[in-house]
């Protein structure tokens, strides 16, 4: 379970490590967006390397407890299902070893009580799957978080419009003319 979620650890970095040079090499030309494209580039990198690491790049410091927070709720989620399943399974293998001088830790269970209680600890494992996306939400958040930094959130939502020349170009006159 640990290198599965190194190797995705790994290899987000590696695509955001990648996706962050080909964005800067086609970003367009002007100042404000290069630098915005860095800006969040940048925020989803350190997200990446250290969750929340974004956030606080952004200055958006009171996401931090939350981020925390279910980092933590989802490894104690994963650490007590994690050691009741082990509990209960070893509780099953020592009731089955014909061995007369093992001690039940469960006398009140039967088998059939020991088995659901494994399967369902067992089942409950999703929490392995929250986690890598609880992560990958922490970078896209970052990134977007970033991204819209330079967002106009002004009340004045008016729209000005001024008539203007336009010039077509040279293949929508070829293709009018033919």
């Amino acid at each position: 379970m640990k290198s599965t979620i190194v190797k995705f650890l790994f290899s987000t970095f590696i695509f955001l490590s990648l996706a962050s040079v080909s964005n800067a090499q086609s970003a367009q030309k002007d100042s404000i967006s290069l630098s915005a494209k860095h800006r969040a580039n940048r925020a989803a990198l350190f997200s990446a390397v250290v969750p929340g690491l974004g956030q606080a790049y952004n200055k958006k410091y009171w996401k931090l407890p939350i981020l925390y927070a279910g980092f933590g709720t989802l490894y104690y989620f994963i650490s007590t299902n994690n050691t009741e399943f082990k509990k209960y399974k070893s509780a099953l293998i020592l009731r089955n070893d014909n061995d007369s001088t093992t001690i039940d830790q469960f006398p009140r269970f039967s088998d059939a009580d020991l088995t659901v209680r494994k399967d369902f600890t067992e089942e409950t494992v999703i929490c392995v799957i929250f986690l890598p996306v609880s992560y990958t939400l922490n970078i896209i958040d970052a990134y977007v978080d970033s991204q819209l930094m330079d967002f106009d959130i002004s009340d004045d939502l008016s729209m000005h419009t001024a008539p203007t020349l336009f010039q077509a170009p040279e293949e929508i006159c070829r293709q009018a003319c033919n």
